[in-house]
């Protein structure tokens, strides 16, 4: 375990340093303007605060001494004027880059949600579902400190720093040398520090990563069906416990990284002053040096501090941050397997006749060798029904998923009219092919947003046909809520059953003309299945149909039938041809009953 972390660390460090502080500056080029009005302001600012020592040194050496009252009330009244516009400045200053800094994380977060929106299922499939939530959450979350004040704390600080260094050599160069010899062993303690604090962070989100995916797991709904059932109920708590224990070490460790070094910069800045008083002191060294430059110098020192530290925190913090950018980064840099062609063919949806043809296809999941489907030629006319039946893991739902364009494929073409549908533009294939699968999904909402998810724009009486078709209506109806009844967290309220027949009117609801049915039915008692599938039949006419079933019932009406195995479409024709044909169908068929068709394949 201990290699694993090792090379793991090693791994995000060296992503970590790859990341360029180029792109990270190139998020806010569209902020061009308000950030040079930002370090406007913090120009202004610095240069108008770094009166107050000079007012200081007057009114010690000059105003005071000599009981000028009028020049010692013009020079407190002077500084009070400087005080009161430094801090109106400040306000705007603040408002200005927090604006943006919030602009820069909005554009970063909805980058990377529709980034990885735009990828294909293989991504999803060997990623955690945790592990995308951590890092759109927490890690942009972990960033927004840095991203919304960094720029303005380096110009503030910077601007400070140079005009209180200034202003301390108009004073005294003597005392100015003396106090700045402190910087090289400061800066070389803020590199350490910084690298330290880049690894603890980088391991403290890679950890808080596996505590997303601990919640996600165990507190879904299906993971607390799971863990009730299976008695794992205390397995998940400890698991939970020793993930949040590790979590709570390292957040410990990221505070405390470089505590002490820094702790003992403190202690050297603030021996400083004592030094200045030393040396004022000595013939040698003093100069002839008044009282109220001696103090105005101390006061300079002072607040030479405070920037000075800042500068050297906010390097630190960027140093921490590229951690999380890389993580960032990694997922924008993802390359996207199914993408809109470059000059999609315009596509007229209400032209579409839905002949779908899948000449020489062949696909591997991940570049395997071994394929999923190999030398699929397929031809379904339009408003035709193709069955495809096959053992499982013969490759029925890939094929669907191919038609869909969910995945593409490695060999060959699938088309729709004669055109490949790599060459349409994505939305156009989701208006084309309408998917209802076996796993259902229903959104934590209502039963109508659920269905106007497929068509935001339907309207109530194309809302109640489509319910009507999917035989689901008057289950609708009969809740206390009706439509606007809550399905609950992935349609737990509802039966299986009942969530594929609400899943099937949203489908519907979208009018496909190519409609692929995965497992749609395989949740629903007889009745309701045949009830659903003479809407099917109806519906079928004006629609090219892909059927994905065990069931005998579903499958003998089919204008064809394809029996795959092992990827392959070993058989094709009606049910009569394939029955006279006596092969692998007409065995299948041997048992009589819908229920041994059905165990046929499994």
């Amino acid at each position: 375990m201990s290699n694993r972390r090792r090379k793991v660390s090693e791994a995000e460090r060296a992503a970590a340093k790859s990341v360029s502080l180029r792109r990270i500056a190139a998020l806010f080029a569209p902020h061009r303007a308000p950030l040079a009005l930002v370090v406007a302001i913090i120009v202004a600012s610095s240069i108008i605060a770094m009166a107050s020592p000079f007012l200081l040194r007057s009114i010690i050496d000059d105003a005071i001494p000599k009981q000028n009252v009028p020049l010692l009330a013009w020079l407190v009244g002077g500084m009070v004027a400087i005080t009161a516009a430094t801090s109106v400045l400040g306000v705007v200053q603040t408002w200005i880059s927090t604006r943006v800094g919030q602009d820069v994380m909005h554009r970063l977060r909805t980058s990377v949600f529709a980034h990885l929106h735009r990828q294909s299922l293989d991504f999803f499939t060997r990623t955690r579902t945790g592990e995308v939530q951590s890092r759109i959450t927490n890690d942009i979350g972990g960033m927004q400190t840095v991203v919304t004040s960094t720029a303005t704390s380096i110009a503030s600080n910077l601007t400070t720093v140079v005009a209180t260094a200034t202003a301390m050599a108009a004073l005294s160069w003597r005392l100015s040398l003396l106090s700045l010899v402190v910087l090289p062993p400061a800066i070389y303690l803020t590199r350490k520090v910084a690298g330290m604090r880049r690894d603890i962070v980088a391991r403290r989100q890679r950890e808080l990563a596996d505590l997303n995916v601990t919640i996600e797991e165990g507190l879904s709904i299906s993971g607390i069906q799971l863990s009730k059932t299976m008695g794992a109920a205390d397995i998940l708590i400890d698991r939970f416990t020793a993930s949040s224990a590790r979590l709570t070490d390292l957040e410990l460790r990221s505070e405390l990284a470089g505590r002490w070094r820094m702790a003992t910069m403190s202690v050297i800045f603030s021996a400083i002053p004592a030094l200045l008083y030393l040396s004022a002191g000595l013939p040698a060294t003093s100069s002839g040096m008044t009282i109220g430059t001696l103090v105005a110098f101390t006061a300079l020192q002072s607040n030479l501090f405070r920037p000075l530290m800042g500068l050297l925190s906010v390097g630190v913090s960027v140093t921490a941050s590229l951690a999380l950018f890389a993580r960032i980064f990694d997922y924008l840099d993802l390359p996207i397997d199914i993408a809109d062609p470059v000059h999609p063919v315009k596509i007229d949806s209400r032209r579409v006749r839905g002949d779908i043809r899948l000449k020489n296809v062949g696909f591997s999941y991940n570049g395997n060798e071994s394929q999923a489907l190999a030398g699929i030629n397929l031809t379904v006319r339009a408003g035709s029904t193709l069955a495809i039946v096959g053992e499982t893991g013969s490759g029925k739902s890939t094929l669907a998923n191919l038609v869909a364009r969910l995945h593409d494929p490695t060999e060959g073409r699938v088309m729709v009219d004669g055109i490949d549908i790599r060459e349409m533009a994505l939305a156009d294939v989701a208006s084309i092919v309408g998917v209802v699968s076996q796993d259902t999904y229903l959104l934590h909402t209502t039963v109508l947003e659920n269905l106007r998810y497929a068509r935001p724009d339907a309207t109530d009486a194309e809302i109640l046909r489509a319910t009507k078709a999917a035989q689901v209506h008057d289950l609708i109806a009969s809740l206390p809520d009706g439509y606007d009844t809550v399905v609950g967290s992935r349609g737990h309220r509802f039966s299986g059953g009942e969530k594929q027949r609400i899943a099937i009117a949203r489908t519907l609801l979208r009018d496909p003309k190519v409609l692929v049915l995965d497992e749609a039915t395989s949740a629903l008692d007889n009745q309701t299945e045949r009830a659903v599938q003479e809407a099917f039949d109806r519906l079928s006419r004006e629609r090219t149909t892909i059927v994905i079933a065990h069931r005998l019932s579903t499958v003998r009406n089919a204008d064809q039938i394809a029996v795959l195995d092992h990827g392959r479409i070993v058989e094709i024709g009606t049910h009569d041809e394939l029955v006279e044909r006596d092969g692998r169908y007409a065995q299948l068929l041997a048992g009589g009953s819908d229920q041994e068709f059905e165990a046929a394949f499994v």
